[in-house]
């Protein structure tokens, strides 16, 4: 097993961070454009992955779209737009956000704070906390961290579902050849009922 960077954001960061991925979706959804970030605050220039999920609060509050990368190839603040931009439209889940959504979408952000190269991905993972990402012949996966509190999912499944989604075996994790990194991360959401932005520090919350 072994790690790589330790990124953490304070409330404030955080904050803005989910207020970051609003503007990019709707400047996306309105205009066509990319949101800039402008004068980025001192913590968005660690260089770390980030997700945005778009949750719908209607019915049954189906997933919109998430996207994302682990990897800390890009400055927090551009990773953020991007993943926002990549969520809200059909890339992700077939179908565009529409204008018509945006009032009723819960936007959370999800700021990769470590990530682990693991060889006992079962042993290793801790639901709620751990997102998996998962790379073998060539194809890549990932999965948010809080996926398997929200379906009541074991350490198996999660995985499972990781290597489907990456259109390789349910099984593939258990082999040599198929890389399995473990992703830590801040989760900061909006309420749904328009309050302040709350982070998200408990897995089982």
């Amino acid at each position: 097993m072994s790690e790589a960077q330790t990124v953490r954001l304070s409330y404030e960061d955080g904050a803005r961070a989910v207020e970051l991925a609003r503007e990019s979706v709707e400047s996306f959804v309105r205009h066509g454009q990319r949101e800039q970030p402008g004068s980025m605050r001192d913590a968005f220039y660690n260089r770390t992955g980030a997700f945005v999920r778009l949750q719908s609060t209607r019915g049954r509050g189906r997933l919109r779209g998430c996207a994302g990368t682990y990897s800390e190839s890009d400055q927090l603040g551009h990773a953020i737009v991007d993943a926002a931009i990549t969520a809200a439209s059909d890339d992700s889940c077939s179908t565009e956000v529409g204008p018509k959504e945006l009032d009723s979408l819960q936007i959370s952000v999800c700021i990769v704070s470590q990530t682990t190269l693991t060889n006992d991905p079962v042993e290793d993972l801790e639901l709620g906390v751990h997102g998996v990402a998962v790379d073998g012949e060539g194809r890549h996966g990932w999965m948010y961290p809080r996926l398997p509190i929200e379906n009541d999912w074991s350490a198996a499944e999660f995985l499972s579902r990781a290597c489907r989604k990456a259109q390789l075996s349910p099984n593939a994790w258990r082999e040599e050849d198929t890389m399995v990194t473990l992703f830590e991360g801040q989760v900061f959401r909006e309420r749904k009922d328009g309050g302040a932005v709350e982070a998200i520090v408990d897995a089982n919350e």
